[in-house]
């Protein structure tokens, strides 16, 4: 199957979309699969196999945080090119209401298009206001995806329609392998994420600290992630200071590796969150997990099976939490044993195979609606709506 999948943020700024997008990608061409992805990325910016860049991106505030976008002529005119040249079977277009390259692949494209939803946001007046201009892209999807039940629950609500929910993959395995480095072992927890982004919730957890170390003074906190360190350590007492280590930007080797040395990985995210990839891999690496009580997370951890819960943006809350599970080794184990069953959900031989059977079920559809034009004789040159090809050989038709 040839498959063109549209990715709406930059490439090289990591995120969940993002390395959704890329380990999707890799599981469909082990799979024998034709791949090639859109992304908004410099013109000079190395690119993995298959990646194709559609321009630079701008930042702009969306969903609580700022999103490197793609959105323009310039675009318009590559996207345009992508798709007729890349003549697939199926595009799957992720976030196609975000002011990117999903909503504009979805204007110009023919035939069978997925669409995966990843936004949880309860209250968008932006996106309501915005739904007469989307409308008629969203009008063109044959099947739509969510990565939660509140990112469908979001859809619903704001644009009309349903959506299957199939969540975020993991390569389980990768994580679960990852072998732990010794200076980051003894005492620790861990924090991945924006270190400058509030709803990423680190003011939350350094809140936390000083109580925690009051408990447990050997206890060490560990950052990954870019920001101003500065910024994140003002305010906190010295000898609090002094247990924060910063590890700046870490690749997917060193954060599986992280994951797999602390005592308690800690997610303080406090809001704008629809699914947690960062929970799925923490459990993969056997990281017994204590999470803000999101819905997004209460799903992933099983409802507080898989990994404990406090309420969110509370510091107090979070503390006592963490000081019962970084004395209580028994726990954190039975944490790790339920987590290591219920993560292979989120496996990718799970997920691909959920998303290939989407794929499927649109291409089949598509080619049975053509094949009965054909058989009622429709001889003009304009294919109808469902025509089996999502890009270029459609779009020449047209």
């Amino acid at each position: 199957m040839s498959i063109g999948i549209v990715c709406p943020y930059a490439w090289d700024v990591p995120g969940g979309v993002q390395f959704h997008v890329r380990d999707l990608a890799a599981h469909l061409r082990r799979r024998g699969h034709r791949v090639s992805v859109l992304t908004p990325a410099d013109d000079e910016a190395e690119l993995p196999p298959g990646a194709v860049s559609a321009g630079r991106a701008v930042p702009v505030p969306y969903n609580g945080s700022v999103a490197r976008l793609n959105f323009g002529f310039l675009s318009a005119a590559r996207v345009r090119r992508w798709v007729h040249d890349g003549d697939f079977d199926v595009l799957h277009v992720h976030e196609p209401a975000a002011p990117s390259l999903g909503l504009l692949a979805c204007w110009v494209a023919r035939g069978p298009i997925v669409a995966t939803f990843h936004t949880s946001n309860p209250r968008s007046r932006a996106m309501v206001a915005a739904y007469p201009l989307l409308q008629p892209a969203l009008e063109k999807i044959s099947a739509r995806i969510a990565v939660s039940e509140y990112a469908r629950r979001t859809l619903v609500e704001h644009l009309g329609g349903d959506a299957v929910v199939i969540p975020n993959g993991v390569d389980v395995d990768f994580f679960a392998r990852a072998e732990p480095r010794p200076e980051w072992q003894g005492g620790t927890i861990g924090f991945i994420g924006r270190i400058d982004e509030p709803r990423k919730g680190l003011p939350v957890l350094t809140r936390a600290l000083p109580r925690i170390l009051e408990e447990h003074p050997g206890t060490r906190l560990l950052v990954a992630g870019r920001g101003d360190t500065e910024e994140a350590l003002k305010g906190l007492e010295p000898r609090v200071r002094e247990r924060v280590v910063f590890l700046g930007m870490i690749d997917d080797e060193d954060k599986a590796r992280l994951l797999s040395s602390v005592d308690l990985y800690v997610a303080p995210n406090t809001g704008g969150e629809s699914f947690g990839i960062i929970l799925v891999e923490a459990m993969s690496a056997g990281a017994p997990v204590l999470a803000g009580d999101l819905d997004a997370f209460a799903r992933v951890l099983d409802g507080g099976a898989a990994g404990e819960l406090f309420p969110t943006g509370d510091a107090e809350a979070l503390a006592g939490a963490a000081i019962r599970l970084l004395g209580d080794p028994e726990r954190r184990a039975a944490l790790r044993e339920r987590a290591s069953r219920h993560v292979r959900r989120f496996d990718w031989e799970t997920v691909g195979a959920e998303i290939l059977a989407v794929y499927e079920t649109v291409t089949e559809g598509a080619a049975a609606v053509a094949a009965e034009a054909a058989a009622a004789g429709e001889g003009d040159d304009a294919p109808p709506a469902g025509t089996p090809r999502a890009g270029g050989r459609a779009g020449r038709r047209r």
